[in-house]
């Protein structure tokens, strides 16, 4: 049977797919926000030789890199208040999941951004009588960040994508709005046709933005 493509629908509920779009902006600027700081602590920790500081570290990311987000997401939602005396809502579980997720892939970013720094400037640092963590702070993490930013942009890219993975849990982001929508108005093909158009007008131009500063990261 040939499908009449009807869009109205879409128009009629645009206010929810705009509240659901600027709930996926709002979730994926958190997690990365948080992600990032995390990370970099984790990553400096998992370059430590400190064992208090490297099993610990190395174990966080072992698991949030080797369990699926979705798992991660639904475990906060629906185990952990089971565990622990607090209520969580949708929004903190997509929060707490999409964050570990990012503060152990950025730590590996971090922990290879540092790695890439000449032993030299370590040696530098110590001699002036610098501690590990002002070394860190004042001399490796300024020249690694720049070597570390098209991974992070990536990151980013990927992290807005698997916002989508809060609809699960009926966080209100853009995805689940969709769901709604066309279980109201009988329309899935053409309502998640417009969130992955959606989708795409917002990342691909960051994608281009990414492989842009790729290049020109090479070229230097």
């Amino acid at each position: 049977m040939e499908h009449v493509w009807d869009f109205s629908a879409l128009l009629n509920n645009k206010q929810l797919l705009l509240i659901g779009l600027r709930n996926t902006l709002i979730l994926a600027a958190v997690c990365l926000g948080l992600g990032l700081f995390f990370g970099m602590l984790v990553g400096a920790a998992r370059y430590s030789k400190k064992p208090l500081l490297y099993w610990p570290s190395t174990v966080f990311v072992e698991v949030f890199r080797n369990t699926p987000v979705l798992v991660q997401i639904m475990w906060f939602f629906f185990a952990f208040p089971i565990i622990s005396p607090f209520d969580i809502d949708a929004f903190s579980a997509a929060t707490l999941g999409l964050t570990l997720n990012t503060t152990a892939f950025s730590s590996e970013i971090y922990r290879a951004g540092i790695r890439s720094i000449e032993r030299g400037q370590w040696e530098a640092g110590k001699a002036l009588g610098m501690s590990y963590g002002e070394q860190l702070r004042r001399v490796i993490l300024p020249q690694a960040v720049q070597r570390m930013l098209p991974a992070f942009m990536n990151r980013a890219v990927e992290l807005l994508k698997m916002t989508s993975l809060a609809s699960v849990i009926a966080y209100p982001e853009l995805m689940y709005q969709a769901k709604i929508i066309s279980t109201i108005e009988f329309n899935p093909i053409e309502m998640y046709t417009s969130v992955a158009l959606m989708f795409f007008a917002i990342v691909f131009p960051l994608a281009l933005l990414v492989q842009r500063f790729e290049l020109k990261h090479k070229a230097r």
